[in-house]
């Protein structure tokens, strides 16, 4: 006779980019009911105190972090997973489906309560202070080739860029990729047109956020770093200028490339 289901959950909580007016009402009751928080060291300490027991780690144990929080979950912890941003996005989300997928995951993992909670996307924050530099078809694309080699990362940047997407680049800078994105804009600069508007959102929503708009002609690679999310426009993305003397950036919904 096998014995009584864990009453257990598992919820993946996007946080999102940063101020608490972003927390969903779903993220935030999921926060506060759980017995237990799992992830990023930072984005466990934005989540405000409470009476869960907090298992903070290093960013690039995810597949660890995801069995470690299915085996509180199938114990009977109610687990909040947190990522920044939305958990679906280059986040843990995926990681925990890669565990719950693997062959030999104990069984006790599939009688799991799993959800994913939504969150304001990092591309979502920058594009909303730009304007809607996302009002057309767009794509994602991380940088980092932590998990993808290098030739994919530039052939499918290329293909996106041929294709006309705006393109959002997660990951686009680090200590250990400090080459990259000065090599992403090189590719780029070979299909799309120098004056096409460029959007760098840093630490969007947090109190050091910075946003710049420029150009593909005038863009640098130093500009960015790890906490920015960056916007490459399509060929008819525009600009609009600002009572304040800065520029919106914008995407057509009809499209007249």
């Amino acid at each position: 006779m096998s014995g009584p289901k864990s009453n257990g959950w598992l919820k993946v909580v996007g946080l999102g980019p940063g101020p608490e007016d972003w927390l969903t009402p779903e993220a935030r009751r999921d926060l506060a009911e759980a017995t237990d928080l799992v992830g990023y060291f930072p984005y466990v300490e934005r989540v405000p105190p409470g009476d869960q027991v907090r298992h903070a780690s290093d960013n690039r144990v995810e597949l660890d972090r995801a069995r470690f929080a299915l085996d509180l979950a199938a114990q009977g912890r109610r687990v909040a997973v947190v990522s920044g941003g939305d958990p679906g996005i280059f986040a843990m989300a995926a990681a925990i489906f890669e565990a719950l997928d693997d062959p030999d995951a104990p069984k006790a993992w599939r009688a799991v309560h799993l959800s994913v909670d939504p969150g304001v996307s990092a591309m979502q924050a920058a594009a909303a202070r730009a304007g809607a530099p996302l009002g057309h078809d767009f794509c994602a694309i991380s940088l980092s080739d932590n998990l993808k080699p290098w030739e994919v990362v530039l052939r499918r940047l290329r293909l996106a860029a041929e294709a006309d997407f705006v393109i959002a680049l997660y990951n686009p800078i680090s200590k250990a990729r400090p080459w990259q994105l000065g090599a992403a804009f090189d590719a780029l600069r070979d299909i799309r047109a120098p004056e096409t508007p460029i959007v760098l959102g840093r630490a969007i929503g947090r109190p050091d956020e910075e946003l710049t708009v420029t150009t593909l002609g005038e863009v640098r690679a130093e500009q960015a770093d790890m906490r920015t999310l960056v916007i490459i426009g399509a060929s008819h993305t525009r600009l609009v200028a600002r009572a304040d003397g800065g520029r919106w950036v914008y995407t057509p919904r009809h499209y007249r490339g």
